[in-house]
């Protein structure tokens, strides 16, 4: 049976290959790190990482990772959920994957209780940021590692 439209994976030993072929576009690889750096921090972040191949008709069209319940500021006084990594391949960028991404992080963080969702990106011309607007991501005044910190508001 043949799902329509796209859906999330689990990473396991058949498809991880698929995960670490995926490719953004050049002008965009400042922006977001690889997926083998994305899945080496999903090794050492167990419970907290939740890493997931995106597919469509049984080809690999993208990767997402959202972070669980982390400590944001590492003191244990803050702890936000969202979205991490998103790496959607050059060849199939504009076709709505990266919304159906968002979208299922979304659900996913509505499903475990949550209310915001937060995500961070690279200002400048081919960083992210009207993506993420466009999707109702407001800048919350804050920045983390020189990057903008987006949240949304999970109703």
């Amino acid at each position: 049976m043949t799902t329509i439209g796209p859906r999330l994976e689990t990473l396991t030993p058949k498809n991880v290959e698929d995960a670490l072929a995926i490719r953004i576009r050049p002008d965009q690889e400042d922006a977001v790190e690889p997926v083998a750096h994305s899945l080496a921090e999903a090794y050492v972040w167990p419970g907290v990482a939740w890493p997931r191949l995106i597919v469509d008709d049984g080809r690999a069209v993208g990767f997402l990772m959202a972070f669980l319940d982390i400590d944001w500021k590492g003191d244990g006084t803050l702890v936000r959920s969202g979205l991490w990594r998103l790496n959607i391949a050059a060849e199939e960028q504009g076709r709505g994957y990266g919304r159906f991404a968002v979208e299922s992080v979304a659900a996913e963080l509505r499903r475990r209780g949550g209310s915001e969702m937060y995500v961070t990106w690279h200002p400048g011309p081919t960083g992210p940021e009207n993506f993420y607007l466009g999707l109702g991501f407001e800048p919350n005044g804050e920045t983390s590692g020189g990057q903008t910190v987006g949240v949304l508001k999970l109703h």
